[in-house]
Formats: structure tokens, sequence, C-alpha cells
């Protein structure tokens, strides 16, 4: 399913408007091989979208705004546009022939790209990532490892990560117990939890690397 030395991108969106239809504001991507070894990361703000004010103020966490900009200045995240942005994954899609692109709960980061990239330009542009690269879920890998694995399951029973009897499997939760760090938090800024839920990603292989994470098989 892999070749041995292939590279992959693992991306994460944070977003403002709504869940149902999430406008991303922060994208951060990385480049990492099957130990999870970094290649290069990138942690880009979206102009188009982070300096509308009124888009902004719906943001779920507007609060990170001040922190976004002192970011900004001291060159830790890049202000540009949007297009800007694609053109950039793009080119480093093509620099390391890139098959796939990972995310956490993939159909949300992929549907946020996408609606940007259709909000900024009236629709005449539809389509966020290249074309041909597949999109790889780790949420989905994760329930078919983590979600089948009775240690992780009394771990969530016993912190309390349990919704009814089902344990969930946010990347925080799961970081947690990969980690053994109970006192973990996730950042919920994109480059940081692309770089927790990498983790995820390689410990899901780990664990059975013949799994599919293909959101659409």
């Amino acid at each position: 399913m892999f070749k041995e030395d292939e590279k992959i991108i693992v991306l994460d969106t944070e977003t403002t408007n709504s869940i149902d239809d999430p406008i991303a504001y922060d994208i951060g991507f990385a480049v990492i091989d099957l130990n999870g070894k970094v290649y290069e990361s990138h942690s880009y703000v979206v102009a188009d979208v982070f300096l509308d004010k009124e888009l902004m103020s719906s943001a779920y966490f507007a609060d990170k705004i001040p922190q976004y900009w002192e970011d900004i200045k001291n060159g830790k995240r890049l202000l540009r546009r949007f297009r800007t942005i694609r053109f950039i994954l793009s080119d480093v899609c093509k620099q390391y022939d890139i098959k796939k692109i990972v995310a956490h709960n993939a159909r949300f980061d992929y549907t946020s790209c996408n609606l940007t990239q259709r909000f900024l330009t009236c629709s005449k542009y539809r389509y966020f990532l290249p074309y041909g690269v597949e999109v790889w879920d780790s949420l989905k890998m994760a329930r078919n490892t983590f979600g089948k694995d009775a240690e992780y399951k009394n771990f969530c029973k016993e912190n309390g990560f349990c919704i009814g009897n089902r344990a969930r499997l946010t990347a925080e939760i799961l970081y947690k117990y990969i980690t053994n760090d109970l006192d973990f938090e996730e950042s919920h800024t994109g480059l940081e939890d692309v770089l927790i839920e990498k983790e995820i990603f390689v410990e899901c292989l780990k664990r059975d690397e013949t799994l599919n994470g293909a959101l659409w098989e």
C-alpha cells in the first residue's frame, strides 16, 4: 500500500463561519515519512479570511486572534492569500511525489478547504487539493485500531473520555494515550495539531500496516 520511502502530507485547518459551512483561516501541513520524520512544515494564516473582521467574529477560537497576530509578527506563521497557499501545497506535492494527504476527521478539512475555495472565487474554482491525490482519514484508521483496543477503551473509561460506552477518538485524547500525558491539551492551531495527528497516523500504521485509510474507497 505504501512504498518504503513514500512521503505523505498531514494537513489540518482551523475554521470560522459554522461547523456545517466551515471557512478556513489557518492551514498547516507537514511532509512526513512512514516513521513520522518531518521533512518540511508550513503554517499559513489565510489573509482573505483572517483580515475579514466580520467573518472572523464567528470563529470558535476567536480568542486566539491576538496570538495569531503575534505569531505573524515574529514569523512563526505566514499571512498569505488562499490562492498562494494552494499553489504552495501543489508545488510541495510535486516535489515529494505526494500520493496521499492525511487529516484527522478528513471529511471536515476536505470540506473546509473546498468551501473556502468556492467562497473566495465565487465558485469559479471548486477544489483545493491537487487533482489525483488521495485523501486519508486518521480518524477512520483510529476506529479500526484504537477503537477495537480493550486497553484504550479502559483508558477512556477511567478518565471520562467516553460517550456512553463508546471511547472517544479525538486527536487530543489519542495523543494523551499514545504519550501517556494526561495533561496534554490540543493547541487547535493548524501546524501544531498536524504534529500530533501525524503521530496518530504513524501509530495506526504500526498497529496494522494493511490499514486503508482512504476517505473514499
